[in-house]
């Protein structure tokens, strides 16, 4: 049976977004010299799902089919975790979709590559 091994975002600068990545989700290159090209990030902790960065000069889609939900404990931590990001370089993304009392909220990385952050003391 097939599993998921890793999901794949592509960035133009590598430097960049394997720094801001690590930084957000406290992970690591899997390897202690990674390809310029393409880079597995893992979970400091071992288990976890991998975030690859691939090198690309496609830029990131306005509306993406694919992104990742980051899940926070509850509306304040969501709160904290939604400035910490922006601090390491993320941004706000006008997102007109948003439902009445949304318990998401939509940013992109330095690289364009959408992202949600969870507020789950919702249920």
């Amino acid at each position: 049976m097939l599993r998921v091994g890793s999901v794949v975002f592509g960035v133009k600068d590598m430097a960049r977004a394997v720094a801001f990545w690590c930084a957000a989700l406290g992970y690591l290159p899997r390897d202690r010299e990674p390809a310029p090209d393409f880079v597995v990030l893992v979970p400091n902790g071992g288990a976890g799902p991998r975030l690859s960065l691939q090198l690309t000069e496609t830029p990131a889609e306005e509306e993406p089919t694919v992104h990742l939900d980051l899940y926070a404990g509850d509306a304040a931590d969501q709160a904290a975790e939604v400035d910490r990001l922006l601090t390491l370089g993320a941004h706000r993304v006008d997102w007109p979709h948003y439902p009445p009392d949304a318990d998401f909220v939509v940013l992109a990385d330095p690289e364009g590559n959408r992202f949600c952050v969870i507020d789950t003391g919702r249920g």
